[in-house]
């Protein structure tokens, strides 16, 4: 297998042939991959003409544009189905600054998790969500521009050949268990208790796969579904349909739920943390919520509680998410609290807000033998509703 070497080489070309020799010294075989818009690929083992032919509209597609962010963005879609196309690909790696960044990053996302995946960038230091998403991109910032080899750049590039190298020849040992079907699960802090006490239960038989709620822990998740690699998904968690409707910061965005319709996988989900919305330190608070109940969860998140107009519309909206799901289906309503915070004495606690999910969902469900909604008299965190989510898989795993 060999390692991946790719990136505008008009303009990058002594970074990356740095990096593509100290890979060889390390013996790796490469292969050099330019996708530079107005590049000639003589630096290259692939050129531009190459990659731009896999464009679905073919290489006219990318080199028509005389706009330079047309022409990238139509570069990353061709390097998407270049890349998925080869069968000696051991590992990616790529250097560069906002452009190079969002031009590869799609292809590095869209490999298989596990694959070795290292991108130098110029803005690993800002907000990285729209470049990483839900893969295991190893992300490295690059101190100084990409622009020439200095004391700087050499050690942060040359650290990073060294990184795949390392991660692409040394073996690990294979993964125990590897015979039991992996579950997903989904969990918030507040949600803890409950997602422990489900793995536990079903531990024996699944390697379990929890998944932090977060917006990109949902994506993650539903990533995982659609690849086939999960057998059933245990939803505890989905609060990040909250962020997405009220306006919080971990949304997993409009297609959550999406790939539980598509594939049909077995389906257990609830309403955990859907009494709150997050957002960062309290000063980050948009104003039109600074009158609203809000909790400081650590001095980096705060959390606002939702409220009953807003808890009909989050309800509504997974209940025809659940419709359009032709597999199996059971999502149970904790009568008790949504979380560790709505429960009696919490800040969180207002049952009149849960009344109106529960009634939202049981509105807009349309129930059938294999699409229910169970009320249950019990707090989320309480072992009896942790025991029914686990008796509600078992009920439907295959």
């Amino acid at each position: 297998m060999k390692a991946y070497v790719v990136g505008t080489f008009d303009t990058k070309g002594p970074e990356l042939l740095y990096i593509d020799s100290l890979l060889r010294a390390a013996g790796l075989a490469t292969v050099r991959v330019d996708v530079g818009t107005r590049s000639d690929g003589s630096l290259a083992d692939v050129g531009p003409a190459a990659v731009a032919a896999r464009h679905p509209d073919g290489p006219a597609a990318v080199f028509r544009h005389d706009d330079r962010g047309a022409a990238v963005a139509a570069m990353a879609e061709a390097l998407v189905h270049f890349i998925a196309s080869r069968d000696d690909l051991g590992g990616i790696i790529a250097a560069g600054g906002s452009g190079n960044t969002a031009l590869v990053a799609p292809a590095m996302r869209a490999l298989p998790v596990g694959t070795p995946k290292v991108l130098v960038s110029t803005v690993a230091s800002g907000n990285v969500a729209p470049y990483v998403g839900p893969a295991d991109i190893c992300l490295i910032y690059a101190v100084t521009d990409v622009q020439g080899l200095n004391r700087i750049s050499r050690r942060v590039l040359g650290n990073a050949a060294h990184a795949l190298a390392g991660m692409m020849r040394l073996t690990l040992p294979p993964v125990p268990d590897t015979t039991k079907p992996a579950l997903a699960l989904t969990m918030f802090g507040v949600t803890t208790p409950c997602v422990q006490a489900v793995a536990r239960a079903l531990e024996p038989d699944y390697d379990c796969l929890v998944f932090h709620a977060t917006g990109t822990g949902g994506r993650s998740m539903e990533k995982l579904v659609d690849s086939g690699l999960v057998a059933g998904v245990i939803d505890v968690t989905t609060t990040e349909v909250a962020d997405e409707l009220v306006g919080g910061v971990l949304s997993a965005g409009p297609e959550r739920l999406d790939a539980i319709a598509r594939t049909g996988v077995p389906y257990v989900g609830s309403c955990g943390a859907l009494d709150m919305v997050n957002f960062g330190a309290m000063d980050t608070v948009p104003d039109r919520f600074r009158g609203r109940r809000l909790h400081a969860h650590n001095p980096q998140v705060t959390l606002m509680r939702t409220t009953a107009e807003e808890c009909a519309a989050i309800g509504r909206w997974i209940g025809a998410k659940l419709n359009a799901c032709a597999g199996e289906v059971r999502f149970l309503l904790p009568d008790g609290g949504l979380s560790a915070l709505d429960a009696p004495g919490q800040p969180f606690h207002d049952p009149e807000a849960d009344a109106a999910l529960f009634a939202a969902l049981e509105a807009t469900v349309v129930a059938t033998p294999r699409r229910q909604l169970r009320r249950l008299p019990h707090a989320i965190n309480e072992p009896a509703f942790a025991a029914a989510l686990v008796a509600a898989f078992r009920e439907i795993a295959v």
